[in-house]
């Protein structure tokens, strides 16, 4: 039962499930605005499903992808796969039984997620390459980020509609901007390893310039999305908590002092994807 235990700890550190707070409040709100309330218990219950197996089969490629890369960065030499806590053979297993179960869960939802999944998957294996000769890998990870909402929304609406567009490309550039700021604690790393990143293409005074641009498209989008949907007072108490989370955030890094990068980027974001579905929640019910 202990050996058991541990090995569920290691996955779970391997894929970093504790980041699932950054994606899940999102695809929550999705689900919100397209049921204009609480939807269904099983919809909610197969959307959580198809998050968890997605992230996990996601997280999984990447570091079996980057292992090499990994081993080599002081950083992240600790990681499970460079280790060798976990062989590859084994994260290779979780990773395909992991995408088994994101399309066992878009069949439940509906043909149309079904349908939708083999480009989930792409979009989702994609990321981890795109680092290797663009500069834009940000956006690619922000892209992958973004079918939560959208695909929530295709879930509950069994549609695609265009009004779920705008709160998906906030999502897109809120991870963006997130992804710049943790990116410049490698941005040496990545010159010297031909990688590739805003940081280490433009400098971390630029790279912050970029991140707050990205910010700021995030918090215009979700006022735009409230726009759409008619949300409430509650949802535009919560857009001015989320421009002070993102202004505090950004105070917090600077381009000669990273010490606080962790806050920046574990507790601001997680507390802004909570807050836009808490008050989106409140505004709709």
């Amino acid at each position: 039962m202990e050996i058991a235990k541990n090995k569920v700890v290691l996955y779970l550190k391997m894929i970093k499930f504790s980041h699932s707070v950054f994606a899940l409040p999102f695809a929550f709100t999705g689900a919100l605005l397209a049921a204009s309330g609480v939807p269904p218990a099983g919809k909610l219950f197969w959307i959580i499903v198809a998050m968890v197996s997605a992230r996990s089969g996601a997280m999984g490629l990447n570091r079996i992808i980057d292992r090499k890369i990994d081993a080599e960065n002081p950083r992240t030499g600790g990681r499970e796969i460079p280790s060798g806590k976990i062989k590859v053979r084994d994260a290779a297993a979780f990773t395909v039984v992991s995408f088994a179960v994101l399309i066992l869960a878009a069949y439940r939802l509906n043909p149309l997620c079904l349908k939708l999944s083999p480009l989930a998957l792409f979009v989702l294996g994609l990321y981890s390459y795109t680092k290797r000769f663009t500069w834009m890998s940000h956006f690619v990870l922000g892209l992958s980020i973004s079918a939560a909402p959208l695909g929530s929304w295709i879930a509950v609406r069994g549609t695609f509609d265009a009004g779920i567009l705008p709160l998906s490309l906030a999502v897109i550039f809120w991870l963006a901007g997130f992804d710049v700021l943790y990116a410049l604690q490698d941005m040496e790393f990545d010159r010297s390893h031909g990688l590739h990143s805003i940081p280490q293409r433009f400098g971390a005074r630029n790279a912050l310039f970029l991140s707050r641009v990205c910010h700021s498209m995030t918090w215009l989008l979700l006022i735009l999305t409230g726009i759409l949907f008619h949300l409430g007072f509650a949802y535009w108490l919560g857009m001015a908590l989320i421009a002070g989370l993102l202004i505090y955030e950004h105070s917090l890094v600077k381009p000669d002092d990273l010490s606080k990068l962790d806050i920046a980027f574990f507790n601001m974001n997680g507390y802004i994807g909570i807050t836009v579905f808490l008050f989106t929640l409140v505004s709709l019910i």
